[in-house]
């Protein structure tokens, strides 16, 4: 036997699907949005409301004031509801329901990632895997022509260095007889046609036959049409990249940043990586083998060809890796959940990046010119200071209290008044200044025994009386000599012992001070001790 539970009170339809999906997406947010809330004013004034959701019932509640109730009762009773909607809705089919609640929630997911129908990661994917096998091949191919059309015109190979000029070279000439005949001037300049034209004549190379360079330039024809395929691909690669990724198109260019997004799978999943596993991303063979033998990690993978990494020095070449992968990180999560179109953000980022090596490449070159601004400081010249250190010891006055006079003895009682620091540098001082008056002492005598012997030549030659030459005894030149000589060392022998004596002095009164002070750096010691 069944029983009419529930009937239909009211029923409000949406005008369309962006009215249906704010209104899904308010609901998921636990809100009333303001179509439901004009709805439940008209006809659910003094009653009580059954709700799925707890949270919006409190909503419903502070809003509206309208007594909300949530239970198992409520939750089956909802169930019962949707099964038999369309029995409950006049005028509403099964076969309409479907796609409707379908087409809904497709754009309800579309709302909640911000996914768009033109971001289509997969074909960038797809388009950088293709552009790299095409390079590939490529070289292949044209390192095959250079061996094979090398056995003929060896020289060519040297000449020419562009692997697609050396196809259109080798397509164009044939034999290289004909090399003198042709006009490479749209291929080649002008310098490496004439010596093409020299190298064809001399030639060492074999003779090929004319259906081996007919294989050789269908082989040419392949790079050529290659060459031309990997252009287009090219084109279409960077256009796809402006509209899917445009913010970390403009940090990282075209072909690092497709690379980044096939290396982690599409662009949703590279932005949910943070800045660091976006900073070595490519390099996880380098990364594991340096956690495992405890060496340093690297420091970039697919970043390093960027071009501003390429720009900074290799000393910041680092730095520049991990800034930049922090900023690419929140560019590739604008790209993928943000609304905006347009690579402002990328543009702005780039511009920080560029200034953040401007600043270091200026730091070195401030500490290089003398301040850390990159202006030399000028500073006022002193003749006491050194280059890049302090002060170096002042240039030292003349002491005339340390002068030693031949014959005398410095007063003892000078010495006791003066400090033992300052003696230990005055007996370094002394020292040459007595060297220094011995030597003036042996000049004066040289000009003692110049005037003596001017004397001797005078009287020598005044005319000398009979009766003077008969009381004078005269004495022999040599006697002279050897008296002059005794005086001397007598004189030297007197000054050599008042130095000693001197020295002998000054050292008995240093050992005496000696003891004294290292008693008084015990008693010193004592106290800190007891204290």
């Amino acid at each position: 036997m069944l029983f009419k539970v529930v009937s239909l009170k009211a029923f409000s339809k949406f005008e369309n699907t962006a009215e249906a999906l704010e209104a899904a997406t308010k609901l998921l947010e636990s809100t009333p949005s303001k179509g439901l809330r004009k709805f439940l004013r008209a006809h659910c004034d003094g009653e009580t409301l059954g709700v799925a959701d707890s949270k919006l019932g409190n909503a419903i509640k502070e809003k509206l004031k309208i007594d909300c109730i949530h239970n198992t009762s409520v939750m089956e009773l909802l169930r019962g509801v949707r099964t038999q909607l369309t029995e409950l809705i006049s005028g509403l089919g099964a076969q309409d329901l479907a796609p409707m609640s379908l087409g809904l929630s497709h754009s309800l997911s579309r709302y909640k990632l911000k996914f768009s129908a033109d971001k289509v990661d997969t074909m960038i994917v797809q388009a950088i895997g293709l552009l790299d096998d095409l390079d590939k091949e490529l070289n292949t191919y044209a390192m095959r022509i250079r061996e094979w059309y090398g056995w003929h015109f060896p020289e060519l190979t040297r000449i020419v260095q562009d692997n697609i000029h050396y196809a259109k070279t080798v397509k164009l000439m044939g034999d290289r007889a004909n090399a003198a005949k042709l006009d490479f001037s749209e291929i080649l300049p002008e310098e490496v046609e004439t010596e093409l034209k020299e190298a064809a004549v001399i030639s060492m190379g074999t003779e090929v036959n004319d259906l081996d360079l007919m294989n050789i330039k269908e082989l040419c024809d392949q790079v050529l049409s290659l060459s031309e395929y990997r252009a287009q691909l090219y084109d279409y690669l960077k256009s796809r990249m402006n509209t899917v990724a445009p913010n970390l198109t403009a940090l990282v260019g075209e072909l690092v940043g497709a690379r980044l997004i096939a290396h982690g799978g599409s662009l949703l999943n590279l932005a949910k990586q943070p800045g660091s596993t976006v900073q070595i991303l490519g390099a996880e063979k380098a990364l594991f083998r340096a956690l495992k033998t405890k060496h340093s990690t690297p420091k970039y993978g697919l970043i390093y060809h960027a071009s501003l990494v390429g720009q900074a020095a290799p000393k910041h070449k680092g730095k520049i890796s991990r800034s930049l992968a922090a900023k690419a990180a929140l560019a590739i999560r604008c790209d993928a959940l943000g609304d905006d179109q347009d690579n402002s953000m990328g543009l702005e980022n780039r511009a920080k990046l560029e200034a953040r090596l401007r600043a270091l490449e200026g730091k070195e070159l401030g500490r290089s010119a003398g301040s850390a601004k990159g202006k030399p400081k000028i500073e006022v010249y002193d003749k006491d200071r050194k280059k890049g250190a302090g002060l170096i010891t002042p240039a030292k006055s003349y002491n005339p209290a340390a002068d030693s006079v031949l014959g005398q003895t410095t007063n003892s009682g000078a010495l006791d008044e003066q400090d033992t620091a300052p003696r230990k540098k005055k007996k370094v001082e002394v020292e040459p200044q007595e060297e220094e008056a011995a030597e003036v002492a042996a000049i004066e005598d040289k000009k003692e025994k110049k005037k003596k012997k001017k004397k001797a030549d005078q009287e020598a030659s005044l005319p000398i009386s009979g009766n003077e030459l008969q009381n004078e005894e005269p004495v022999p030149k040599e006697k002279e000599k050897k008296k002059k000589k005794k005086r001397q060392a007598k004189d030297s022998g007197e000054n050599v012992e008042g130095e000693k004596e001197e020295k002998k002095k000054k050292r008995k009164h240093v050992e005496e001070e000696e003891p004294e002070v290292q008693t008084k750096k015990e008693k010193k010691k004592k106290k800190k001790s007891g204290d």
